[in-house]
């Protein structure tokens, strides 16, 4: 099987990763709910053929917690505005499946699917921070729940969204046929923390359904993955030797799932800082610098220099099998825009990277197979 060539998403972090990034001259500080900005944003990253806007998402804040976070939109609700601003890019949110209802969160990303015309994706996270349970009434969740939980919250989602087959609506007005009822499909789920019976009240997009994104590395959440996801997070991890450890140990949990390891993007945040020269680039970590606490420095970051020189570092990581899918975070104000005007080209010119979508779906620019509905199998 061939090679599919990387696939780049961008994090919309507003006013930027860290605690003074807002300080800085170049970025607005209210961009985590500014619409325009966030609109700015999501055109440039499309503008760079990149194949996903990704929304991470806190279920608690206080004083302590990061800018980025303390003033930010509701995922779902900024990307089904941000659909409306695209054409091809796709749309992550970050909804935990330890604190959220299994039907609700179906329905939403079922219609941002539908709404983008297939462009949504996941991202089924856990959590188990006792301050961010008390927002959601559950408290009484232990670390052992965390992924037998989310295991059956899995299940009942994608079970929710086959709910109707493909052709289930006939929708004629001549014959006053709007469905054939045989194709609709309730799950009736029985689980120790969840009862569903369904079925969802809403048809499946020119997708099929959103991809699952999942994010962790311990085994209990790797025996789930290998079963759900189809891109996994290692976040940012900066061991190459050690991230293709992961991802062989994943992929060899896929198969025995009896699933295409193909099928499974290995996905990894980067945290690049890029000039066009070095010097450039270490200017912008000097501008960085200057807003932290005396004798504070930013860390050791893999992804730094020249264009030449991080895109070399991604080619690396790219052919070890270790990143399939690249989300980049904004460290700068201008990490964005520099990236699409200095590394695209190389990566494009090396042929790791496109230069057109193939599709208006996020499946078919990520290379995933459309699901088949396993009432029609």
């Amino acid at each position: 099987m061939s090679k599919r060539q990387l696939k780049i998403g961008f994090i919309m972090d507003g006013v930027g990763l860290g605690y003074t990034s807002w300080r800085h001259p170049n970025v607005p500080s209210d961009a985590g709910e500014n619409i325009d900005f966030q609109v700015m944003q999501a055109k440039l990253a499309e503008s760079g053929k990149f194949d996903m806007l990704f929304i991470t998402d806190l279920s608690h804040i206080g004083p302590e917690s990061m800018p980025t976070h303390l003033s930010i939109f509701e995922g779902v609700s900024l990307l089904s505005a941000l659909s409306m601003m695209t054409e091809n890019i796709g749309l992550g949110a970050t909804i935990a499946t330890s604190f959220a209802d299994p039907f609700t969160v179906a329905r939403q990303m079922a219609s941002l699917d539908k709404i983008s015309h297939g462009r949504a994706a996941w991202n089924a996270v856990t959590s188990l921070d006792g301050s961010r349970a008390n927002n959601f009434s559950r408290s009484h969740i232990t670390k052992s729940d965390l992924y037998p939980m989310q295991k059956e919250f899995l299940e009942i989602v994608e079970r929710l969204w086959d709910s109707y087959e493909d052709d289930a609506f006939i929708r004629d007005k001549r014959s006053g046929i709007f469905l054939d009822p045989t194709k609709m499909h309730p799950i009736n789920y029985r689980g120790h923390y969840f009862s569903v019976d369904g079925p969802l009240p809403i048809t499946r997009s020119p997708q099929g359904r959103p991809v699952i994104i999942q994010v962790g590395t311990s085994e209990a959440f790797l025996n789930v993955a290998a079963h759900h996801a189809e891109a996994v997070m290692m976040g940012d991890a900066t061991e190459l030797e050690y991230a293709k450890r992961f991802i062989h140990v994943l992929k060899e949990k896929v198969k025995a799932a009896g699933r295409s390891p193909h099928n499974v993007l290995a996905t990894r945040i980067v945290h690049a800082i890029v000039g066009e020269t070095e010097a450039d680039a270490r200017r912008k970590v000097d501008e960085l610098e200057r807003l932290l606490p005396p004798y504070y420095r930013m860390p050791d970051n893999p992804f730094f220099g020249s264009a030449e020189q991080v895109a070399e570092e991604i080619e690396k990581w790219y052919y070890s099998g270790a990143m399939d899918l690249m989300l980049l975070r904004q460290t700068h104000p201008e990490t964005l825009q520099d990236f699409i005007k200095y590394v695209v080209p190389i990566l494009q010119e090396k042929g790791i990277f496109r230069k057109e979508y193939e599709s208006n779906t996020l499946r078919g620019n990520l290379g995933l197979p459309y699901p088949q509905n396993r009432y029609s199998i």
